[in-house]
């Protein structure tokens, strides 16, 4: 069986978000990864030479209307 859940690190335990179907004590085999945004998921794809943090800060900030500044 495979399953994907969320989960989250704390006081160096993973703790899923959702209950899982398995026995107590069951073994299982754990794959993690970072949820990661938009802007690292295509960081290098657009040719951008800034680091991954600015180019998020710009995807998330709402552009200014021009009409608004005058």
């Amino acid at each position: 069986m495979n399953l994907t859940v969320e989960a989250v690190y704390e006081n160096g335990v993973l703790k899923p978000t959702q209950t899982l179907p398995l026995k107590e004590h069951e073994k299982v085999r754990l794959a993690v990864m970072r949820e990661s945004s938009v802007a690292e998921q295509t960081y290098g794809l657009l040719g951008w030479t800034g680091d991954a943090a600015t180019l998020e800060h710009l995807t998330l900030t709402p552009e200014l209307d021009p009409q608004e500044s005058a």
